[in-house]
């Protein structure tokens, strides 16, 4: 029989034989598929319960042990992830993991029903390890939106995610339910190279990273106030990165999250109206009126989109200046606008965005938080080309032009000063908000490292 005539004459009888299986008593179809299966299999079957629906999914394959009943390397390394829990800002105690470790000696006698008892458990185990992990102490983030927080999974669904993973001893070495961010850091928490201070950063440093979600299977941009820096991500790898101007220690940059929904451009600048009193005012009680017009500035009673331009000459700026009187300005795009070419709107209560600048010069400086709080880019016509996956237009003559992002992408604004360098180490910056003390014990020495071993 050739291969074709064979494959023609096995497909349909297959599915004939599924078929009548189906309509044959549960016993007899358990004992039909135990005649095909490796023992292990079969004795996971017959054990499991609340994981049915995982395990019968993959023809009840373990996922800890080989269907020889030997452990993988990735059982060792979540025993070690367990008993090393504290570092998680939660109890290994919950777990049990030295049973854990008693059950995993009992496989060595080579009994399948100890395997499927110990690769039960552990997956049971693992399921608690992983939601726990997602809920445990973070450092406070404002989320535009709960699909932006960390998730707490169910037990399958963390499963089937290990499961699909191409290599499960890579998957939980690196920890990847988490962000690439938390293993580094996780693990430098607990090396001795280190000393108590710098343990100290990176447990607070680790409670922040808890407040970003992994993000498999798309794009996420991350931004670090601290470091003044931007990454984008894909696929929860970082895929390029530049340098960001970020708010200034009194107009700190907020951690927060949102959608990047579109891009504006040739965009106006809406001057703040804290920023109105503080600069615009104080500009032109120095240097007149014209010096709004030789700047671009146009000045409305209102931010209606009917409002007309104010004749800046009939307006009292010392009252404007104090704050008794109120007026809004804009900026008009070109020459030295602050929002450049482009700008990338998120929304958020506090008027925070990305946003190209002509201040390039800035970027050269070491210390970066040197804006009113937006995140002013590098390089905006990279970052356009990699959202909307064209060039950014040039030579535009309308003002505000708003184009939909093909899809939103996730934006994280975090603070860093304890991060993966990229080598195995963890490079140590500067706490320009002086956020570190605060945080640090407004999420409390989580990480017990006074009883560290």
């Amino acid at each position: 029989m050739t291969a074709n005539v064979r494959e023609r004459w096995l497909r349909p009888a297959v599915l004939l034989l599924a078929a009548l299986a189906m309509l044959l008593p549960v016993s007899v179809q358990a004992q039909a598929w135990a005649d095909r299966v490796s023992p292990l299999q079969s004795e996971i079957a017959g054990r499991v319960k609340d994981l049915r629906n995982f395990y019968a999914a993959r023809q009840y394959r373990p996922l800890w042990f080989t269907t020889s009943g030997l452990p993988t390397a990735a059982a060792a390394l979540f025993l070690e992830d367990l008993r090393s829990a504290r570092l998680d800002a939660i109890d290994s105690a919950m777990f049990r993991p030295d049973r854990l470790a008693r059950l995993l000696d009992k496989t060595r006698s080579g009994d399948m029903d100890n395997v499927a008892e110990a690769e039960l458990e552990l997956s049971r185990a693992f399921a608690r390890y992983v939601s726990a992990m997602r809920g445990a102490a973070h450092v406070p983030m404002t989320y535009e939106s709960v699909a932006l927080e960390p998730v707490v999974p169910t037990s399958v669904s963390t499963l089937e995610a290990a499961g699909q993973a191409p290599s499960l001893d890579d998957y939980v070495a690196g920890m990847q339910w988490m962000h690439p961010l938390y293993a580094p850091l996780r693990q430098a928490l607990d090396d001795p190279r280190y000393t108590e201070n710098e343990r100290r950063l990176i447990a607070t440093n680790l409670a922040r990273v808890r407040a970003i979600p992994a993000l498999s299977g798309g794009r996420h941009i991350l931004v670090d106030a601290a470091g003044a820096k931007l990454w984008m991500y894909e696929d929860n790898k970082p895929v390029d990165w530049m340098k960001v101007v970020v708010g200034k220690p009194e107009l700190q940059t907020p951690m927060m999250a949102g959608f990047v929904r579109s891009a504006i451009l040739n965009p106006y600048w809406n001057v703040p109206d804290d920023l109105v009193r503080t600069n615009i005012a104080q500009n032109v009680l120095a240097n007149g009126t014209k010096w709004l017009t030789a700047n671009g500035y146009q000045v409305f009673k209102s931010w209606d989109d009917m409002a007309t331009p104010l004749s800046p000459a009939k307006l009292d700026w010392r009252a404007i200046r104090v704050g008794t009187a109120v007026v809004h300005v804009r900026q008009m795009p070109g020459g030295t606008n602050f929002m450049g070419k482009v700008k990338f709107e998120f929304p958020n209560p506090v008027g925070i965005y990305l946003h190209d600048t002509p201040d390039k010069a800035l970027m050269f400086k070491e210390a970066r938080q040197l804006s009113s709080g937006c995140v002013r880019m590098e390089d905006a016509a990279r970052m356009h080309r990699w959202l909307m996956g064209k060039p950014l237009p040039i030579g535009l003559k309308s003002a505000e032009q708003r184009v939909a992002l093909p899809q939103p992408v996730p934006i994280y604004i975090t603070y860093l000063t304890a991060m993966p360098d990229g080598t195995g180490q963890i490079a140590f910056h500067a706490d320009p908000y002086t956020r570190d003390n605060f945080q640090f014990a407004a999420v409390g020495p989580s990480n017990n490292l006074a009883n560290r071993p």
